[in-house]
């Protein structure tokens, strides 16, 4: 059972609205989303900030970095979502998804660009800083501006990993698990 008891219907007219533009039709609200609904406040925060439109990275890049980091700081409730809603949209096969979680960030399934970015949030989560061999390896594939999204991508989705384990919020039904959850 989660910290927080979701909110249920009916919402707050603002927060209702919010749900029903974000949500796939016929797909519940997430817990996640219900959660922070107790918090009209952070809510609209949470997606005032959010980084899921058309930015300067491709989805398969912003995947990429969200399954990583919501993978290396043990979020299996985010990442079970991205990985559920936008794995397949974004091409990434089975053994990459696994590689989100286990791989090292040279691994073969990777492009160099996406070794780039597999490190970049290996640095980030790991020391808090990025390695000038990382610097490097993400300027020779990608500009200032997906740099910077890519970065923010890791921050926003290290906060959303913090609510989701520190709150317990019981994973989603149609999540995808970790893979070692299964052996």
């Amino acid at each position: 059972m989660a910290r927080i008891v979701p909110a249920e219907v009916p919402y707050e007219p603002s927060i209702a609205a919010e749900l029903t533009r974000i949500m796939p039709p016929g797909v519940p609200p997430l817990v996640l989303f219900r959660t922070m609904a107790k918090s009209p406040r952070v809510f609209a925060r949470m997606f005032a900030g959010g980084l899921l439109d058309k930015g300067p990275l491709s989805l398969r890049q912003r995947e990429i970095v969200i399954d990583r980091t919501t993978a290396r700081l043990g979020c299996e409730y985010e990442w079970g979502v991205h990985v559920a809603f936008f794995a397949e949209r974004a091409g990434l096969s089975a053994g990459q998804v696994a590689s989100t979680v286990a791989g090292a960030a040279d691994a073969g399934c990777w492009t160099p660009d996406e070794q780039a970015l597999m490190s970049l949030v290996d640095d980030l989560v790991d020391r808090r800083a990025i390695a000038n061999a990382t610097w490097v390896g993400l300027t020779a594939h990608f500009d200032d501006a997906q740099i910077l999204e890519a970065i923010a991508l890791v921050g926003y989705y290290h906060t959303i990993s913090f609510l989701c384990v520190g709150l317990e919020l019981p994973l989603e039904s149609y999540g995808a698990r970790f893979p070692m959850a299964h052996d």
